[in-house]
């Protein structure tokens, strides 16, 4: 099969989620200038630089009560910051009720039940049971092709790593077991690994 997607590809649901997979997910945590907090998950993300370290999200759609966006894109624009909580397999039912549509004024950390620590190098609230989290000023939104599509990216500026999960000095995703974003309603989880040398190491 082959099919233009400015031509529509003929299928019940869209494939292109369930080609780009699997897609580690962003949990991101951001706080409007009025103080109000957001957490929600984002599957296009990616770590993109060593250093220093960088990384990026993209944000698709909108909110009538955001400004052609959605709270994420709309708190960092105000306040230049944001946080990326890692997801592991156990709070995965916690992860899917932020990804619900609420209003603005929704605080997404108690709709989940979730405990909140306070960030270290930037003013942001992280989720306090994450494996992992990165705290991160904002670089760039750049607007992409379509209607409310941005790109944000930021630098690096705190790393969180929970205790348990570091083992030998290295940071073990078996400890936690990491979700990862399939096409659909569908997700992974990482269970396993293996290791594979570098031609000339």
């Amino acid at each position: 099969m082959f099919y233009r997607p400015a031509d529509g590809h003929g299928l019940p649901h869209n494939p292109f989620n369930a080609i780009v997979t699997p897609r580690p997910i962003g949990w991101i945590s951001t706080r409007g200038s009025d103080g109000t907090e957001n957490l929600a998950p984002y599957s296009f993300f990616n770590a993109v630089a060593y250093t220093p370290p960088q990384v990026m999200f993209a944000s698709t759609g909108a909110k009538p009560d955001r400004d052609g966006t959605k709270d994420s894109v709309s708190n960092i624009r105000e306040t230049g910051v944001f946080c990326v909580n890692v997801v592991s397999f156990e709070m995965r039912d916690a992860m899917n009720t932020t990804s619900g549509n609420w209003e603005k004024t929704a605080d997404e950390f108690d709709l989940a039940g979730l405990d909140r620590a306070e960030c270290q190098s930037i003013a942001c609230s992280r989720v306090a049971a994450a494996p992992a989290a990165l705290e991160c000023k904002m670089t760039q939104i750049v607007p992409l092709q379509g209607d409310a599509n941005f790109l944000i990216l930021g630098e690096v500026t705190g790393v969180h790593m929970r205790d348990d999960c570091v083992k030998d000095g290295i940071f073990d995703v078996l400890a936690f077991n990491p979700l990862a974003r399939m096409g659909y309603r569908d997700y992974s989880v990482v269970r396993e690994k293996f290791s594979l040398t570098r031609p000339g190491e």
